[in-house]
C-alpha cells in the first residue's frame, strides 16, 4: 500500500493528516517520521513529495523521496516564501537566467522534457504563474527569447552561477520595480476607502430626505 505525502524537508512533525494516513495502518509514525527526516534533511526549507510503500501485515515499510517541485526550487533560489497572488500586477522576484537554469538542471530527470532547453522554458513557465521576472523581463517575453536562441549559450554551456555585477543590477532593478508596486497598490487601497466611506455616507443622506418628505406629507394632510 503506497501512502503519498508532502514533507517538510529534514523536518517532518506528527500531525492529523499523518495521523489519518497511517494512524489505521497500526504503524509506527515517530519510526516513518525519522527515515523521512533523515531522507530529505539536505531539501530543509522545501515542501518534499514523499511515497511510503506500507506493508500493512508485518508493518514494514520502503521511502522513495522525489525531487521537489519546481515551484519550490524558484522560492529557494529566490530566498522567497511565497509566489505572486496577482501575477499580472504584483511581481515577488527578479530572477537571473542562471538560477533558471541551475533549476531546470535540478528538475530535469523528473521533467518531461527532452533537454535542458525544454527543462529552462518549463521552469520560466512556472515563473510566470509564481510572479516571477527573469532578467528584468515577464516570463513570456522570456520563452519568446529561448525560442529565438538568445540564451542558447548560457543554456549549452549549463551555466548556474550569476555574477555580483548582475545581481546587483538585477536587484537594482526590482527594488526600483517594488516601489512603483507599492504606489500602486496604495492609491488601490485608498480609492477603495473613499468609494467605501460614500457607501456609508449614501444611507445617511437617504435618512434625512425621508424625514423631510414625511414633513411634507404631514402638512399636506393637515392642509
Amino acid at each position: 500500500m503506497i501512502i503519498k505525502l508532502l514533507a517538510e524537508g529534514g523536518d517532518m512533525k506528527p500531525g492529523p493528516a499523518l495521523s489519518q494516513k497511517l494512524g489505521p495502518l497500526g504503524m509506527n509514525m515517530s519510526d516513518i517520521i525519522s527515515k523521512i527526516n533523515e531522507a530529505t534533511k539536505d531539501m530543509k526549507g522545501l515542501k518534499v513529495p514523499v511515497e511510503v510503500d506500507v506493508n500493512p501485515i508485518t508493518k514494514e515499510f520502503e521511502l522513495q523521496v522525489f525531487s521537489p517541485p519546481v515551484s519550490e526550487l524558484l522560492k529557494k533560489e529566490l530566498g522567497i516564501a511565497k509566489g505572486s497572488g496577482e501575477q499580472k500586477k504584483i511581481q515577488v522576484a527578479n530572477a537571473s537566467i542562471e538560477q533558471i537554469i541551475s533549476v531546470a538542471k535540478t528538475k530535469l530527470q523528473n521533467l518531461l522534457s527532452k533537454d535542458l532547453k525544454a527543462a529552462v522554458k518549463s521552469v520560466v513557465g512556472t515563473c510566470g504563474s509564481l510572479g516571477i521576472l527573469i532578467e528584468n523581463k515577464s516570463a513570456a517575453e522570456v520563452e519568446e527569447e529561448i525560442d529565438k536562441g538568445k540564451y542558447n549559450k548560457e543554456i549549452q554551456e549549463e551555466l548556474t552561477e550569476t555574477s555580483e555585477e548582475k545581481k546587483a543590477a538585477l536587484k537594482e532593478y526590482f527594488e526600483n520595480l517594488k516601489k512603483e508596486q507599492e504606489k500602486i497598490i496604495q492609491q488601490e487601497k485608498a480609492a477603495k476607502e473613499a468609494e467605501a466611506e460614500k457607501k456609508e455616507e449614501k444611507p445617511a443622506e437617504n435618512k434625512e430626505e425621508d424625514k423631510e418628505e414625511k414633513k411634507q406629507e404631514k402638512k399636506q394632510e393637515k392642509k
